[in-house]
């Protein structure tokens, strides 16, 4: 395997007051032309935290002004050669502060609000179906901690390295 980037990003599962999902159908790549949770890449020379990358991420695209504590860290996952262009080690969150209303589009993309159940029917990356929802679904009021082989041309391999 050629020698990597590798990319520290965030992305923040927010919900209304309904229990829908908020979503960006990605106007850019990475995940260009799907729906997925917001989110963005630390500005790591400024030593920001991922809690802080994630605040800052959620006001930027949503404009939805939350804390740290209104964010609960529920997965990290470090996803080895994600569409063989970097390695990437992301941090999920769950804000537990309800978002009002949709956001307006953005340079991105636009949002929507689904339902669980709904998120199963669109275009979303494969790694999201077969990892990412499942691990929101099962961890989002815990934390786990996972790896994921993500080599193009094979299944997306995901291994649990703790749960707490």
């Amino acid at each position: 395997m050629p020698s990597l980037a590798h990319k520290i990003a965030v992305l923040v599962f927010l919900e209304n007051s309904a229990g829908d999902h908020l979503l960006l159908l990605r106007a850019k790549p990475p995940n260009l032309g799907v729906w997925s949770p917001i989110g963005g890449k630390l500005e790591t020379t400024k030593g920001e935290s991922p809690f802080e990358c994630a605040v800052r991420e959620t006001k930027e695209e949503t404009g939805h002004v939350v804390t740290t504590a209104d964010l609960h860290l529920f997965a990290m996952i470090a996803e080895k050669a994600y569409e063989g262009e970097a390695h990437w080690l992301m941090f999920l969150f769950r804000c537990q502060r309800p978002i009002a209303g949709l956001p307006p589009a953005i340079s991105e993309g636009k949002f929507g609000f689904f339902s669980r159940a709904a998120i199963a029917t669109l275009e979303i990356p494969e790694t999201d179906r077969s990892a990412l929802w499942p691990i929101y679904d099962q961890y989002r009021d815990r934390f786990v901690a996972l790896k994921a082989d993500c080599a193009p041309g094979r299944p997306v391999r995901v291994q649990i390295e703790e749960i707490v």
